[in-house]
């Protein structure tokens, strides 16, 4: 049987070596705070626009400003800045965190849609470091779609 991390590669096409290049780079030293809570803001700004309702429908619970600092949270613990995200919610546990979502293999290619558009978006980025984290985000989001398969085999739901 596969694992998630093994599944996550396989499916997002992302070896978990490039995926990981994050950790070879301190990104939040190199691009600052400001620079994750920008790419956050233009990352759920096109999410919350976007104009495929059964997207949008995934957040509705959520409010917007949260969800940016959810995410810019994270992203800073997690590439190299300090754990602002554990000390006001816990372990990101990621998986459990996400859940009540659907996150199927269309939702995680429409994330990433969004994703690499606020990247290009997001000028005070490198190429360098936008190629590390996209590796970094194509894998993770398909680690969760592998973990909803797991959740709906172990709930007899079919994938």
């Amino acid at each position: 049987m596969q694992s998630l991390q093994q599944k996550a590669s396989e499916w997002s096409g992302v070896d978990q070596e490039d995926a990981f290049s994050i950790d070879e780079v301190n990104l939040f030293e190199k691009l600052g705070l400001q620079t994750f809570i920008n790419l956050s803001t233009d990352f759920y700004t096109r999410v919350y626009d976007d104009e495929e309702e059964w997207f949008r429908s995934i957040f509705a619970n959520s409010k917007k400003e949260d969800a940016i600092q959810n995410q810019y949270e994270f992203f800073v613990q997690r590439m190299g800045g300090p754990p602002l995200y554990s000390q006001r919610k816990g372990h990101p546990a990621l998986i459990g965190r996400h859940r009540p979502f659907p996150v199927t293999h269309k939702a995680a290619e429409r994330w990433l849609h969004h994703m690499q558009q606020a990247l290009d978006n997001t000028t005070d980025i490198d190429h360098d470091s936008k190629t590390r984290m996209l590796n970094f985000f194509r894998h993770t989001a398909y680690f969760l779609v592998a973990g909803n398969d797991l959740k709906s085999q172990s709930q007899g739901a079919p994938p």
